[in-house]
């Protein structure tokens, strides 16, 4: 799965980042999913590959504005490109209130129909090969974080043992990975033979806000990658008091406690400035993080494309 970050500012956008959206693609074929979706989230999709007709489902973390404002313009647009398949929107039940409240106020007609699944409700919900979970966080409203895993693993065809045994590519490997027998050189091969054991599968949780990230620790303990947000550096915290929000070292000190190989940093306030000679910058936020957390780090930037690989390995791709 690859995650395109659409906005990574907090409160407010700034030239350089959009308020929150988070875009999941599945490894084949087109289809995405979007957590959060800020004002102008949809403009940012313009400078994207990423199609509304193959959007499968918006998953949004809670209230505020700057995680849901740019819903009612991405579902009005995605009628006037053309969309008429079903749309899933998981979210906070006060969510499907407004959008219904903003169809009926502005004469907002839907040619494609809404599925709304409260989150304070949701066990899980599937859809193709993943399975999605809500956990409930800490913030100054109810807040959710979601985690996104893989259902289904298939064994992988142990490819070096079939070259050692001269057993060459083709329909026969295909035979051999679906389990099946095949007959090579006068032998019986079968497929049980030749398959590796599954591998872990991939499992990625996406918060949003939230100031205590010990709430995500039963979740985080087989997951490879953390989206978080590190709204400030302690210093900053400090000042401004409880509003809900995590610095950057209580995030990565979570982190670093739970084993997770990937942390992913997000949602900065708009005092952070991109130039690092100024204080304060991004930098700051990436230096705190960096003095608790070994793990592999990431600030996210708006349009960064991340891919967690079949082997549980997060790169930056684009």
């Amino acid at each position: 799965m690859d995650l395109i970050f659409l906005g990574t500012s907090s409160g407010t956008p700034t030239k350089q980042r959009n308020v929150t959206g988070l875009a999941l693609l599945e490894e084949t074929g087109s289809n995405w999913y979007l957590v959060d979706c800020g004002e102008a989230t949809q403009h940012q999709l313009l400078h994207t590959a990423l199609s509304v007709h193959d959007l499968q489902a918006i998953l949004i973390t809670h209230v505020h504005g700057d995680h849901c404002y740019g819903l009612p313009g991405l579902l009005a647009s995605a009628a006037m490109l053309g969309r008429k398949q079903p749309l899933t929107i998981i979210a906070p039940a006060a969510v499907a209130d407004w959008i219904r409240a903003t169809q009926q106020l502005t004469a907002l007609f839907l040619p494609y129909t809404l599925q709304f699944l409260s989150v304070e409700a949701l066990d899980s919900w599937q859809h193709n090969n993943w399975t999605v979970r809500a956990i409930p966080l800490s913030h100054r409203v109810p807040s959710y974080a979601y985690c996104f895993s893989e259902t289904t693993v298939e064994a992988a065809l142990d490819t070096a043992r079939l070259t050692a045994e001269g057993i060459p590519p083709g329909p026969l490997w295909g035979q051999l990975k679906k389990g099946g027998e095949a007959v090579h050189a006068g032998r019986t091969l079968r497929g049980n033979d030749y398959l590796l054991p599954p591998r872990a599968p991939r499992r990625i949780v996406v918060g949003g806000d939230n100031d205590n990230p010990d709430l995500l620790a039963e979740v985080c303990a087989t997951a490879q990658v953390l989206v978080h947000e590190a709204t400030y550096t302690q210093d900053v915290a400090d000042k401004v008091g409880d509003v809900g929000h995590s610095a950057a070292a209580r995030v990565a000190g979570f982190a670093e406690a739970a084993g997770l190989p990937h942390l992913v940093l997000t949602h900065f306030s708009a005092r952070y400035q991109t130039d690092v000679s100024a204080s304060p910058s991004i930098d700051d936020i990436r230096a705190e993080a960096a003095a608790q957390y070994r793990g592999q780090l990431w600030l996210a930037e708006d349009f960064a494309r991340y891919r967690l690989n079949k082997a549980g390995q997060l790169s930056l791709v684009g």
